[in-house]
């Protein structure tokens, strides 16, 4: 047993095989009761040695189909949530890299604790240390209620993010004492996650807290207006039937999870999908917390200074698609109805042109399901994730790309190179019992594993992952896959297809 002196009190970590595991450290107090919608308080001091011997609760948070997906069981969940893990070599002087991981789940579901995101690999192979970090999720985490309560519940809709800042203050204080540099601090995350290392790119209290960021399947475009953020309040309102900000304080946890529920299937009258968003939970421009969208900062040169490596699979759509029978089922007329709910007033003829050849050379055929699933991933994720590369290095910033292309084996390969997939090669945890169905494994799996743990570790010690960075000429991005290999401009006529999608358009669900 390792026990480190943390500023809130003594904490006792598991040693094994060269990694010692401290679970469910507190960074700020349990936001419940009249903290519910406040800021992150800090977390109470303890005397004693406190123990870290199981996972804490995650977010509350509905079950949903993606449990299990990744090799594991749902873990207990309550309001009770902002806890972090590091996993360390040695709790030293050695200044290690830090990582901080921030989990996926639409800002509605998941932890940091979940089985593929078990960091002893990567922390081993690369000699840093690996934070997860819990933060609250959905109604509790991003509710705009100030507008709708007149100030009686001041929260912006952004408390979730304000936690990952929270968590970073907390790794800036006492990560040096579980053997890592507080002055080399890697963000990460993956969907969400990628999601929240873009909008903390945005975000005034997160500067400094961190100096490089790689935001996974998620960039800089995903965060709502003022409006919409009133609306979806006036959703959950509705949906609740809670009318007081007493009566809202109040209310068992679980009214809202409901509400939620119920928003998703278009059970709230007059507030359906189509008006809050198939992603109403996630961060809003306030004015105050998060001042404009992050893509706008980014623009405008704030981030130059910050290294960014980021990419996404070449199929993410396909987890949500391939196997639902609305989109597998879709014809020419009902695929162009369907786009058009994200994509109003856009020239269909002119952005779906280069998809036929794009999908014929990836040996898919060209279908209207096809097509969908190649558009969806494009306007959600790889249009943010270019946008963002160029504004950055315009800007003199440095950026590296990259593109996820290994399949999975899973429903006889109908998955394709889905997204979530490349998780389990960047923490190692491909292979797990129950997560190899899903990521596949073997000789070319363990290869793929190894060259991206190297190049996350590698862009966590020096800003560099191994490859060139990019440029608006060569646009140089790596091609992981059965064939890893650098490519350059990868899919231009369907890139340039993008280029007057408006920004407003793109990057959210």
């Amino acid at each position: 047993m390792t026990i480190v002196e943390t500023r809130s009190g003594k904490i006792e970590g598991a040693a094994k095989d060269g990694i010692t595991l401290f679970k469910a450290i507190p960074y700020a107090a349990p936001p419940t009761g009249d903290l519910r919608w406040l800021p992150p308080q800090p977390a109470k001091p303890w005397t004693g040695v406190r123990k870290s011997e199981k996972f804490s609760d995650t977010a509350l948070q509905n079950a949903s189909m993606m449990d299990g997906l990744f090799g594991g069981s749902p873990w207990p969940a309550s309001e009770d949530c902002l806890y972090l893990n590091v996993w360390t070599p040695g709790a030293d002087n050695k200044k290690r890299p830090v990582m901080v991981w921030l989990h996926g789940g639409a800002f509605v579901i998941g932890s940091g604790s979940e089985p593929i995101y078990i960091a002893d690999r990567l922390a081993r192979r690369g000699d840093v240390v690996v934070v997860t970090v819990n933060y609250r999720l959905g109604s509790l985490g991003f509710l705009n209620l100030k507008e709708v309560t007149k100030g009686a519940i001041p929260s912006t809709g952004n408390e979730g993010l304000l936690d990952q800042v929270a968590g970073l203050q907390w790794v800036k204080d006492n990560i040096a004492a579980f053997g890592g540099d507080p002055a080399n601090v890697t963000i990460f995350g993956e969907s969400a996650g990628g999601m929240s290392v873009g909008a903390l790119l945005g975000l005034p209290a997160a500067k400094g807290l961190f100096h490089k960021a790689i935001p996974q399947s998620g960039a800089c475009h995903t965060a709502a207006s003022k409006a919409q953020a009133v609306r979806v309040a006036e959703a959950v309102l509705a949906a609740t039937e809670l009318k007081t900000a007493d009566d809202l304080r109040k209310a068992d946890g679980k009214v809202f999870m409901r509400a939620q529920a119920h928003l998703a299937l278009n059970k709230v009258p007059g507030h359906t999908v189509a008006e809050v968003g198939g992603m109403p939970f996630r961060p809003a421009v306030d004015g105050e917390v998060l001042p404009d969208f992050p893509i706008h900062t980014v623009r405008g040169g704030a981030t130059r200074h910050i290294p960014i490596m980021t990419g996404c699979t070449t199929e993410e759509w396909k987890l949500f698609g391939a196997m639902e029978k609305a989109i597998t089922g879709l014809n020419e007329e009902s695929m162009l109805k369907r786009l058009n709910l994200t994509l109003p007033d856009v020239d269909f003829k002119k952005l779906l042109a280069p998809y036929p050849a794009m999908l014929e050379a990836r040996g898919e055929a060209p279908t209207p399901p096809n097509q969908f699933m190649a558009v969806q991933t494009d306007r959600i994720f790889t249009a943010p994730a270019t946008r963002l590369m160029e504004a950055h290095t315009k800007n003199g910033g440095t950026g590296y790309a990259y593109l996820f292309d290994w399949k999975s084996p899973i429903a006889k390969g109908a998955f394709g190179a889905c997204h979530a997939l490349e998780l389990g090669y960047v923490f190692g945890t491909y292979n797990l019992p129950g997560a190899e169905k899903f990521s596949g494994s073997g000789p070319q799996a363990d290869m793929l594993a190894g060259l991206m743990m190297d190049a996350w570790i590698a862009f966590a010690r020096s800003g560099k992952p191994g490859w060139a960075s990019y440029d608006m000429g060569q646009r140089t991005t790596m091609m992981f896959g059965a064939d890893s290999k650098l490519v350059s401009n990868p899919f231009p006529a369907v890139r340039q297809a993008w280029e007057n999608i408006p920004d407003a358009l793109i990057g959210a669900i």
